[in-house]
């Protein structure tokens, strides 16, 4: 998630390869596992991976055929757990237990060329007060993390948007901890308190979900500029949130959280806060409000005798954090920090802010196959206060196939970009750099990415999905550590993941 994640120094001179055989194996032990669904019956549609219906599996599901036919049958590997899933519903409880394995590699340029493993498993246990107590509107929530692996982004490439959305420390963490409350008969009105996870509500663009970049989950303006990245993954904070469902069509939300996911905003936040379980509430304030507004169409085409709607759906945000800000150029005297005569002690700066725009929109739908649909979106978002911001401005924008081949109706293919502009303050103190102490020192501009991917379903609990993606000037034109005098080369990625529901 965050751009400025920086792995565990160091790795072993055998990990690669034992990593790399790890997920070969795992991804072998699918295809066979998958091999008599795959070969059977065309898949059918995933459940959403966050978290998983309350409703055991019917026996049906599970009957005799085979070991593979009872699990491809499934929308878990595990089925229902030998009797847990049914047990814990009977509660009021669901759990979801997911793992998402990947291996990425750069191919050309960068840092250094080579392969790497990376790997997440999520677990995600909710309670219905409903179903459990009989209490109207209340759903409790935790969901931690194990990370495993290496970090590409870190290690090969130097990249501010980073390859991966799963990339970051090593480690066992509490991710998420919270109670959520709906009021009124109508659900007009819900609020959540607890640790919280930003990206999993606001900012949010289901078009680019599709896509293994970072950026187009948690976007790069509150990456590069929040304390510690925000509270976004694998990071969370302390805060309180509340959901309108003014219309159909017209939903606001607002929420206040701790400025920081983490008490001390120096060095790797992940490393200052390792188990998740540091709740920090010192510091200031960070706010955040957004609208979304969802309508039927923008226009409409001919559907077997009916007109049918083309789904769009418009988000516009921002967000205020009330915490200190270093100046990125100047000390505290007013000389630049690259200076001789510098104090060393960065110019303080009180508050800080962005504004952000999301489309999500449908614009094509096939007349034969209501399933396949091409969709678009745009996230745009800006960060005037250059003076404390490495990032002023960044995009995303792409577009996404559903049901691209014949017997292929839940895959998806997408292609999409990302770009982010570093700030004038930023840029000045490179400048300062290369005047104050001579020699080559580049000055930091934009970066940019395009990636193409494609979500194959190979059973309801099973997706691979290769990837490809291709940096333009990698750091926005930083020097290459293992080339003096020279800047970081374009990249190529390449990539597998593979998402399994267990």
């Amino acid at each position: 998630m965050d751009s400025q994640t920086i792995p565990p120094p160091g790795r072993a001179a055998t990990s690669r390869p034992r990593e790399l055989l790890r997920c070969a194996v795992m991804i072998c032990l699918l295809n066979i596992l998958a091999l008599d669904h795959a070969l059977a019956t065309p898949p059918v549609a995933a459940p959403a991976p966050q978290v998983p219906s309350t409703q055991p599996e019917s026996a049906a599901e599970n009957e005799s055929g085979g070991f593979l036919s009872g699990i491809s049958r499934s929308s878990y590997l595990l089925g229902d757990m030998w009797g847990l899933r049914p047990l814990l519903s009977k509660f009021g409880m669901s759990l979801s237990i997911s793992e998402t394995s990947e291996i990425l590699g750069n191919v050309s340029g960068g840092i250094r060329e080579g392969f790497d493993y990376d790997g997440l498993t999520q677990m995600d246990l909710q309670l219905d007060t409903q179903r459990a107590f009989n209490l109207y509107g209340g759903l409790f929530n935790v969901s931690g993390l194990q990370i495993h692996g290496s970090n590409l982004s870190a290690n090969d490439l130097a990249t501010l948007q980073t390859a991966s959305g799963i990339e970051a420390d090593r480690g066992l963490r509490l991710w998420e901890l919270w109670y959520q409350q709906k009021f009124f008969d109508e659900d007009t009105l819900d609020v959540k308190i607890g640790q919280q996870s930003l990206d999993q509500e606001f900012m949010v663009s289901q078009g680019a979900g599709t896509f293994v970049n970072t950026m187009f989950g948690w976007p790069m303006v509150p990456s590069a500029d929040l304390p510690g990245g925000g509270p976004a993954y694998p990071l969370s904070a302390l805060g309180i949130r509340a959901r309108v469902h003014a219309t159909d069509s017209l939903t606001f939300l607002a929420g206040v959280f701790n400025g920081s996911p983490v008490a001390h905003n120096v060095g790797d936040p992940q490393r200052d806060n390792p188990s998740g379980t540091s709740f920090p509430v010192n510091g200031g304030a960070l706010v955040i409000a957004e609208m979304q507004f969802a309508y039927p169409a923008l226009g409409t085409m001919t559907y077997a005798d009916q007109s049918e709607p083309l789904s769009g759906v418009y988000r516009i945000g921002f967000w205020y954090d009330t915490e200190s800000f270093a100046d990125l150029r100047y000390d505290n005297s007013g000389l630049p920090l690259a200076d001789p005569n510098s104090t060393g002690i960065p110019k303080s700066h009180s508050g800080d802010y962005s504004i952000y725009g999301v489309l999500d929109q449908e614009i094509w739908q096939s007349p034969e196959e209501d399933n396949r649909t091409l969709g678009i979106f745009v996230r745009a978002m800006g960060a005037p206060q250059e003076d404390r911001n490495l990032i002023d401005f960044s995009l995303n924008a792409g577009f996404t196939l559903h049901d691209p081949l014949p017997d292929r109706s839940d895959d998806t293919f997408g292609i999409g970009m990302g770009f982010a502009k570093v700030s004038s303050g930023a840029a000045g103190a490179d400048q300062d750099m290369g005047f104050f102490n001579g020699g080559f020192f580049p000055v930091q501009t934009s970066e940019t990415f395009v990636e193409a991917t494609y979500q194959y379903q190979l059973t309801p609990w099973c997706v691979l999905q290769p990837d490809f993606q291709y940096v333009f000037n990698p750091g926005a034109g930083v020097l290459n550590p293992n080339a003096p005098g020279q800047t970081v080369k374009d990249e190529a990625v390449l990539g597998m993941r593979v998402n399994v529901l267990f």
